[in-house]
């Protein structure tokens, strides 16, 4: 009996050395009542959990940190004219209570902007948008980590909503990374930091939901990256990167009937802002080819009046007068089917294979008139500067 009393002392204090040891490495395998490994046993193969990643799952702070310091907040201001009181103008006002001012001179006082823009150079260039800077007298920029520079205005592309400036400064500034090339897919997790309301530098997070975005109504020329990373006023020439930090694109709009982000954002590819980089940089301003015509889209149904088999190309809807296309013979009514040896699929190609062409050089144009196909030798012309674009931007 004193044996049995023994082994059972023996295998009580055996169990609860085993339960305290369980209790302080291993709580888990209590609250269900089965270790963890057992459960893998019965899982199917093929529905294996994936691996731990040995990174930071779920964080995107690496490509934060990495773009952060490379977008600058960017503060204008210019000087505007209020408009004087009727009641100046009146010389029985004038007579009993002065001329204010003065009758030619109004009171004048100063309109601050702010926005976003990134640092692309060691030598100081910087991408932001057009709108940013329109009519500014005064540019400043302010890094994220307090200082502040004054900033020129290099040149400016008011069809692309583009505009390029310079800090001149002996200290050592942050640069982003370009992506390489046009990598970007639907679905792809995207940032955009820039300074929204003014509240300060900002980052949100989203995904890329359409490319090639165009006939928006906002730009002369249209390739727009939509995202649903949050974007807000101050937020314009700020940029977009990828998930390893690397420059996507540059924000420029947002669709939203409250002013605020409604998840609808545009930014303008980096491919194109390079190459206006490029040449603002070079001669301070963009060259593009031109040919002086009217285009307009081909519906089915003006497919079906003109007697064309389909609805590819642009048609030619006016031609200006001592244009280059009118010097070549082109006429209104003709459909533009190729430019230099490439297809025109719409006007929006057919924009872009003109102004891609170099001002001076001779370009051969095949239009389809009536049931034939004829080539034509146009001299291509430079496309005219415009002015700034009447649209309304975030």
């Amino acid at each position: 009996m004193r044996r049995l009393w023994l082994v059972f002392a023996q295998a009580v204090t055996i169990s609860v050395a085993v339960l305290f040891v369980i209790t302080t490495l291993k709580p888990e395998w209590l609250q269900n009542g089965t270790p963890g490994s057992v459960v893998a046993i019965f899982e199917a193969p093929g529905n294996a959990p994936p691996p731990a990643s040995s990174g930071e799952p779920g964080t995107y702070a690496a490509a934060a940190d990495r773009s952060m310091p490379a977008v600058v907040h960017v503060f204008t201001s210019k000087a505007t004219t209020t408009q004087r009181h009727p009641l100046l103008d009146d010389p029985l006002f004038r007579h009993f209570f002065g001329d204010g001012n003065g009758k030619d001179n109004a009171p004048r006082q100063r309109a601050s902007g702010l926005g976003s823009g990134v640092i692309v150079s060691p030598d100081g260039f910087i991408l932001t948008n057009n709108h940013v800077i329109d009519g500014a007298d005064e540019i400043e920029v302010a890094l994220n980590d307090g200082r502040k520079f004054p900033a020129q205005l290099v040149g400016r592309d008011p069809e692309t909503d583009l505009a390029v400036l310079r800090v001149v400064t002996a200290e050592q500034l942050p640069v982003i990374t370009f992506a390489a090339g046009d990598t970007l897919r639907v679905g792809d997790v995207v940032l955009a930091i820039g300074n929204p309301f003014g509240v300060g530098q900002t980052v949100t997070m989203g995904i890329i939901s359409a490319l090639g975005r165009n006939q928006l109504g906002i730009n002369t020329f249209e390739n727009y990256i939509q995202t649903d990373a949050a974007i807000n006023p101050g937020n314009s020439g700020g940029a977009l990167v990828d998930s390893a930090g690397n420059l996507v694109g540059i924000n420029t709009a947002i669709y939203s009937r409250s002013g605020g982000s409604l998840g609808i954002g545009f930014a303008i590819p980096v491919s194109l802002a390079r190459n206006v980089l490029e040449q603002i940089v070079v001669s301070g301003e963009v060259t593009r080819g031109w040919v002086g015509v009217e285009i307009q889209e081909i519906t089915p149904e003006l497919a079906e009046s003109f007697g064309l088999g389909d609805t590819s190309g642009a048609l030619i809807a006016g031609v200006l007068r001592g244009s280059p296309a009118e010097r070549a013979g082109i006429r209104p009514g003709d459909v533009l089917v190729g430019v230099a040896g490439r297809q025109v699929r719409d006007t929006k190609s057919m924009l872009e294979l003109v102004a891609a062409l170099p001002p001076g050089q001779i370009a051969e144009f095949r239009i389809r008139r009536a049931a034939a196909e004829i080539d034509l030798k146009v001299e291509v012309g430079r496309r005219p500067t415009p002015g700034a674009a009447n649209t309304r931007r975030k």
